[in-house]
């Protein structure tokens, strides 16, 4: 089996990688034959990336508005410095939220959430509140959005 002793990529996996971020859905023999290599190989080669961690899994992108999560929001935390790993993890908790992030500048967390009404964003933004450490938010609902891809082109 093909192995690399360290993390890095070569031009065969980004080209994998790819397609995969295309449609995840191809098989390893679809794969092998648009890039002109063994299916083995490509498997080999996904599955590496898969334990290293490149690959975390697999998912389909879906439509939330239709699924009713028509409301987006991002809201931005003040935390106390020294509880700034608890209060993300009790910001991570709720059904909702789709990304927290550890940022830089005047906030120190941005979260961003999607909800089925302006009700269920109060109740999130309530509860939020409700957790010890932090100093101020400030909330920011999505109006538009012009792109909204997770894929990165590689």
């Amino acid at each position: 089996m093909y192995k690399r002793r360290d993390n890095s990529l070569d031009e065969l996996d980004i080209k994998i990688l790819s397609l995969l971020s295309e449609d995840a859905r191809r098989s390893c023999r679809e794969l092998a034959e648009k890039l002109n290599v063994a299916s083995g190989t490509v498997y080999n080669r996904v599955r590496r990336m898969s334990e290293v961690g490149v690959i975390k899994g697999y998912i389909p992108l879906v439509d939330h508005a239709k699924l009713g999560y028509g409301l987006m929001a991002l809201v931005l935390v003040q935390v106390e410095g020294q509880h700034l790993t608890e209060v993300e993890k009790e910001l991570a908790k709720p059904a909702e939220v789709v990304a927290v992030y550890d940022i830089t500048g005047e906030f120190d967390v941005a979260v961003l959430a999607r909800f089925k009404s302006q009700a269920s964003m109060n109740v999130f933004i309530k509860d939020a509140l409700r957790i010890p450490y932090i100093r101020r938010t400030v909330t920011n609902v999505v109006l538009n959005v012009v792109k909204e891809d997770p894929r990165i082109r590689v």
